[in-house]
């Protein structure tokens, strides 16, 4: 059995604001342009100063447009493309991006094939978004283990998964250590260790299982 872990009563302080709304400004072309031009810079490891060196292109006219503050001629974007080896249209990337959501309604989940499926375990996937502009693909299962199901075989993949048991119980494996999951329980890890069902102690047994793993 795992050993009991004490978690801080403070809650974790993340950088990222969730309810921050980005407003008109932000949105626009040429705030856009300006986050893309910032962006490749610092991906090259340049300064303002080095920019204007190599563009021609004053400082306080690079300030301006990667704050937005100022929409740049198709000339200087040629300029500011020859110096990040990138073509033109990168620098609408972010401003042209659809940004995607998918609806599942209940009963229309899909139900695929997976190395458990062969232990009779049911797997529905709750939605997918292809390539997108996070650079993480994150796939929602829903999985259900009935009388019918057999012991998982071990699982190991890329990747960080969460599970939040919704219904029964299981005794659920991650490396060597065995966590008993109830009802509201969840257990967070990291998927390149050896994991899953060791003892379907309660079923039918019900749990999300959200893996996510960086894209390409």
């Amino acid at each position: 059995m795992p050993e009991t872990q004490i978690i801080p009563r403070g809650k974790p302080a993340f950088s990222q604001d969730p309810h921050r709304v980005r407003d008109i400004s932000e949105r626009n072309l040429e705030a856009a342009i300006g986050r893309e031009v910032r962006s490749f810079r610092r991906q090259q490891g340049m300064t303002v100063a080095d920019l204007a060196q190599i563009t021609g292109l004053s400082i306080g006219m690079l300030s301006k447009i990667e704050n937005g503050n100022t929409s740049p001629s198709l000339t200087t974007l040629q300029v500011l493309s020859h110096a990040f080896s990138v073509p033109v249209t990168a620098f609408f990337r972010s401003y042209e991006e659809r940004r995607e959501a998918q609806h599942v309604k209940a009963g229309e989940h899909l139900e695929i094939e997976r190395r458990g499926t062969r232990a009779g375990h049911q797997y529905h996937l709750l939605g997918h978004l292809g390539s997108n502009s996070s650079g993480v693909v994150v796939e929602p299962y829903m999985i259900t283990l009935t009388t019918e199901s057999d012991r998982f075989p071990a699982f190991q993949h890329e990747g960080l998964e969460l599970l939040y048991m919704l219904e029964g119980e299981v005794d659920y494996r991650h490396g060597d250590q065995i966590y008993p999951l109830k009802p509201g329980d969840s257990l967070f890890f990291d998927a390149d260790a050896v994991h899953g069902p060791e003892v379907l102690v309660k079923l039918p047994a019900r749990y999300l299982s959200i893996i996510s793993y960086p894209q390409g």
